[in-house]
């Protein structure tokens, strides 16, 4: 029973986040995305690239990362979505800029909807 609600539970959460990901390249003119199929595909992407690579990259870069304060992570996301838009057709992100603004716009939305993904694990009741 716990497995399928975990499923359920996965399935919601790319749903929300497919809705986040159409909301703000609506927001942003510099970003496009095809449909909420390809919305749905960017989140899940997103999230197996943080999932993964984020940790590499984040490792690799310690040095600056504590001399920019953190700030540099920033740029880390802002590859990691210039990455996806490369590997996803019918998502395009205009440049470094217009990718450093969606992911900083995603992550609000994504935190006003309640989305986790990416690997954050939840505690059950």
């Amino acid at each position: 029973m716990s497995k399928a609600k975990d499923t359920w539970g996965i399935i919601v959460q790319l749903i929300l986040g497919g809705i986040a990901v159409l909301i703000t390249s609506y927001l942003l003119p510099g970003v496009s995305v095809e449909d909420f199929f390809t919305g749905v595909v960017i989140a899940a992407l997103i999230a197996l690239l943080n999932i993964t690579i984020k940790p590499i990259l984040i490792l690799l870069t310690i040095p600056i990362t504590v001399v920019t304060l953190g700030l540099f992570l920033i740029v880390i996301n802002a590859l990691l979505i210039l990455l996806a838009a490369y590997i996803v057709p019918g998502f395009s992100v205009d440049g470094f800029w217009w990718a450093v603004l969606f992911g900083l716009i995603l992550g609000l939305i994504n935190s006003l909807l309640g989305v986790s993904l990416g690997g954050s694990t939840h505690s059950e009741r």
